[in-house]
């Protein structure tokens, strides 16, 4: 199987330990997302995202400056049980915070989808709860 990288920058309102806790707790993740999750704060947790589409752990936790997971999407045509990894790296800006993102060990099949969806599922809905705060 062929795999790939998606990586993406994004600025975001608020501080790197708003735009955290917005990703790494269940209030905040439901909050933005509009959609069913359950996230644990803790290396080696578990999490289920966007009401069961997304589940993964957690691999490494910096509070307010990184978060490393697996992820994996309940895609059709999904190889099974095949993880991604996917980083978000916090950085204060004056202006709020810059999320550098990337998501390895994606199927060059899947990239097409999953990138734009990181958009339109993430970046577009944290930057609107971030900006409504």
């Amino acid at each position: 199987m062929k795999v790939g990288s998606i990586r993406q920058t994004v600025n975001l309102p608020g501080t790197p330990s708003e735009v955290y806790a917005a990703l790494m707790t269940t209030k905040g993740h439901i909050a933005f997302t509009g959609a069913d999750a359950k996230i644990s704060p803790k290396v080696g947790g578990k999490f289920v995202a966007w009401g069961g589409y997304i589940h993964g752990k957690n691999l490494k936790l910096t509070p307010g400056r990184t978060i490393y997971q697996t992820w994996i999407p309940a895609s059709p045509g999904w190889p099974a049980g095949h993880e991604t990894r996917v980083r978000y790296s916090l950085a204060a800006t004056p202006r709020g915070t810059r999320v550098t993102f990337t998501q390895s060990r994606v199927p060059v099949e899947h990239i097409g989808h999953l990138s734009p969806g990181w958009k339109k599922s993430y970046w577009d809905p944290l930057r609107a709860y971030l900006a409504s705060r």
